[in-house]
C-alpha cells in the first residue's frame, strides 16, 4: 500500500489500495479515512475526464475536505476509453461500489451509509450505476462476497454532471468541439449507446430506477454542458418521485471547485457537499 502524505494528517489518512483487476488492468482506489473508530459516513468518488482521461486524484480537493470533516472516501480509478468503451467503466464503478459496501465495516463505516460524489463524466457513470444497480451488464464483474451486495447508494452528489450525453454530443457537434466529439465517439461509439446509457433518458423512459437523494452543483458559465441540462435532470428526478436539489454558481465554469479551490464559490460548493453528505450519511 502506498501511504499518501496529506496536509491534514491529524484528521485523516490516505492510502492507495487495489480494489479490482479488470481487462488486464490493476485498478487502484485512494482511500481517505478519518482518524477515530467511527462509524463514519462514506462515499465512492468517481472522477471526470470525458471518459478518456483522469484518475483517482482528480477530485482530491473535495475528497480531502470530506475526509477532514469525518467522511470515508474511496476515490476510484476505472478503465478509460478508447481502450475500454462503454459500459466498461460503469462495470468498474458498479464493482467498486459493491466492494466498498462489502468492506464498509473494515474501513470504519456501514454499507447503508455509503453514497457517491462524482463529477462531470464521472457523474454520468455514477448516476447510471445508481439508477441501474442490478443491471446484469454493469454488475457482470463479481465475486462470492459481492454477489449478495448491490450497487445502490444512499445519496448522490453530482458535480457539473453530464446527465444527458446525447444532448452534450449534439452540442459539441454544433460548436465543432473536436475534443469532446472524439471523446464521445471513443467511449460510446455512436448515438445508439448515448441514447441507451443516458441518465436523463432513463428517467424520461420511466425505467424502474432507484432515486436516492440527489444534490447537483452547476456553474452558470459551464461550456461543457447544455444550458438547461442540470435543471432538466433535477426536474425529471423530482417528477419520478425522488428528492433533488440544484445549486447553481454564477459565472462559474466547468469543474470550478477543483480548478480554483480557494475562490468563494468553490468554498461554498465544498461546504454544500460536506453538509449534504454528513446529513444523509448517518452522522
Amino acid at each position: 500500500m502506498n501511504v499518501v502524505t496529506n496536509p491534514a494528517a491529524s484528521k485523516f489518512t490516505a492510502e492507495d489500495i487495489e480494489y479490482h483487476q479488470a481487462g488486464g488492468e490493476v485498478l487502484l482506489a485512494r482511500l481517505y479515512r478519518p482518524q477515530g473508530a467511527g462509524p463514519f459516513p462514506a462515499v465512492v468518488g468517481v472522477h471526470g475526464g470525458a471518459w478518456t482521461s483522469g484518475d483517482r486524484n482528480n477530485n482530491q480537493v473535495i475528497d480531502s475536505a470530506l475526509a477532514a470533516a469525518g467522511v470515508v472516501v474511496l476515490a476510484l480509478d476505472f478503465r478509460l476509453a478508447p481502450k475500454a468503451p462503454y459500459p466498461a467503466s460503469v462495470v468498474d464503478v458498479n464493482y467498486g461500489t459493491r466492494w466498498f459496501k462489502a468492506h464498509a465495516e473494515k474501513f470504519g463505516s456501514r454499507a447503508d451509509w455509503i453514497g457517491a460524489v462524482a463529477s462531470s463524466s464521472g457523474a454520468h457513470q455514477a448516476l447510471l450505476s445508481a439508477l441501474r444497480p442490478d443491471d446484469p451488464r454493469y454488475a457482470s464483474a463479481s465475486s462470492p462476497k459481492l454477489n449478495v451486495v448491490d450497487a445502490s447508494v444512499a445519496y448522490i452528489v453530482a458535480c457539473w454532471p453530464i446527465s444527458d450525453p446525447l444532448a452534450r454530443y449534439r452540442m459539441a457537434m454544433e460548436k465543432k468541439n473536436e475534443r469532446l466529439i472524439q471523446a464521445h465517439k471513443d467511449y460510446f461509439g455512436g448515438e445508439a449507446a448515448m441514447t441507451e446509457g443516458n441518465p436523463q433518458l432513463v428517467l424520461d423512459r420511466g425505467e424502474n430506477g432507484r432515486l436516492p437523494p440527489l444534490l447537483i452543483l452547476q456553474g452558470t458559465k459551464d461550456s461543457n454542458v447544455t444550458p438547461d441540462m442540470a435543471e432538466k435532470f433535477s426536474a425529471a428526478w423530482r417528477k419520478r418521485g425522488g428528492s433533488a436539489t440544484l445549486e447553481t454558481f454564477p459565472d462559474q465554469p466547468h469543474a470550478f471547485a477543483t480548478q480554483d479551490p480557494t475562490s468563494a464559490e468553490s468554498l461554498r460548493a465544498i461546504e454544500l457537499i460536506k453538509a449534504f453528505v454528513l446529513k444523509r450519511g448517518g452522522a
